[in-house]
């Protein structure tokens, strides 16, 4: 299935709108990978652990986009935007959103 974040796409020409679709993730911080990204902070250079965490939140996002667009009955996700939220009392949790347009192409 195709996804992208353009309005359409190049020599595909939609053949219907399907509706708005959506896919959300919310991951909670973990107390040791926390400190570990502080302390990399301190002394410099980038947080894997945080890096693989976004990563792999944005891929479920977009796997529960495309899944909801195949119940649709579509074959392609335009328009895609993707969404970073902190949420939670303490910021303790990461919200992933992906949301687009359903399309037959």
């Amino acid at each position: 299935m195709t996804v992208s974040t353009t309005p359409t796409l190049e020599g595909q020409p939609i053949q219907q709108y399907l509706g708005i679709v959506t896919g959300e993730v919310i991951v909670g911080a973990n107390l040791f990978r926390d400190l570990f990204a502080n302390i990399r902070d301190i002394v410099g250079g980038r947080s894997g652990s945080y890096e693989r965490i976004l990563s792999d939140a944005r891929k479920q996002a977009i796997e529960e986009l495309q899944a909801e667009c195949g119940a649709l009955g579509g074959n392609a996700v335009v328009g895609v935007d993707l969404d970073y939220e902190v949420i939670g009392d303490t910021g303790s949790m990461l919200m992933v959103s992906a949301s687009g347009t359903a399309v037959k192409v």
